[in-house]
């Protein structure tokens, strides 16, 4: 465990175990609420409740995804990936949005094929189905809590794509909740109305977690603030001149830096090299986020 700032930063291992823990809450969670919905969706005649289910066996599938990715990409550097095996989360974020958007799709159309039949041909739904999108809502809003409050401890992307999906739940299960109420009060078609609304929620998270992964994945530069520390930090450094060009780029959940400093020219490049390594260790001592940094030393006749 390593601090920077007044926060802390946890190790591989530990981040590994919390991200282990939170995936397997998510599993029991969603087994549970895929076995209630799907039931009480059948029983009690609602093809939202039912959208919904289907909806919670694809977060199960999902979270295996997570829990997956966690294990291989907390392995060690090996001679086939000598950067480490980080970006494994960025893929399965993006497999996490394939799900979720074919899930989306399917649940969209079929809601749509029962807007379009006759009102006569709807049952209306049981008081069961009611209680379950009643319950899945505020089921699906503590897990969202929970998870991305653990996202941003260890800085998880899949974690935090996790979590999206299951705020996205949290509306979508409203929106059966709304449209079962409705159909019992004589609107029968808002039950379907409100699956394609399910629908949409779930398409505007999977859209949402495959921008962030590929963000993660084309070298994205980190935020100006942290940029700001960087400099920050290596300007303090005794020997260093000026800070001449900082660079940085995302490595999944870990962030790779490019440093340019410059030093009296008239030092020996044993010296300067010294300056360089200090330099380096102080950035990676200071900022556990980053996975490796490049110094690269350039003269300066005099200091300003």
């Amino acid at each position: 465990m390593k601090t920077n700032n007044g926060l802390t930063y946890l190790g591989d291992a530990q981040k590994k175990a919390i991200a282990t823990k939170v995936s397997w809450i998510g599993i029991a969670g969603n087994v549970f609420l895929m076995l209630f919905k799907l039931f009480a969706g059948i029983v009690a005649h609602s093809g939202a409740m039912v959208s919904d289910g289907i909806h919670s066996a694809a977060d199960v599938l999902s979270v295996f995804v997570v829990l997956v990715s966690v294990k291989l990409s907390h392995k060690a550097a090996d001679k086939e990936h000598p950067y480490g095996h980080e970006r494994i989360e960025c893929v399965a974020s993006l497999i996490l949005a394939f799900f979720l958007f074919t899930v989306g799709v399917g649940i969209g159309v079929s809601g749509f094929k029962k807007i379009l039949i006759s009102s006569s041909q709807i049952v209306v739904p049981g008081l069961l189905a009611l209680i379950a999108a009643g319950v899945s809502a505020i089921t699906k809003e503590v897990l969202y809590l929970y998870t991305i409050s653990k996202a941003k401890e260890i800085d998880s992307s899949v974690l935090k794509a996790s979590a999206m999906d299951h705020i996205s739940d949290v509306y979508a299960s409203i929106g059966a909740f709304i449209g079962i109420l409705g159909a019992r009060h004589g609107y029968l078609k808002l039950d379907a109305v409100a699956s394609v609304a399910i629908c949409l929620f779930i398409l505007k998270t999977a859209i949402d977690i495959f921008k962030d992964a590929v963000n993660r994945m084309i070298d994205r530069s980190c935020s100006a603030e942290f940029i700001s520390e960087i400099k920050e930090a290596i300007a303090a450094e005794p020997d260093v001149i000026n800070v001449d060009d900082v660079k940085t780029r995302m490595f999944g959940d870990r962030v790779y830096i490019d440093v340019e400093i410059a030093v009296d020219g008239r030092k020996a490049l044993t010296d300067a090299h010294l300056v360089a390594n200090s330099t380096h260790d102080m950035i990676e001592k200071s900022f556990p986020q980053v996975k490796h940094c490049m110094v690269h030393v350039n003269p300066s006749v005099q200091k300003t």
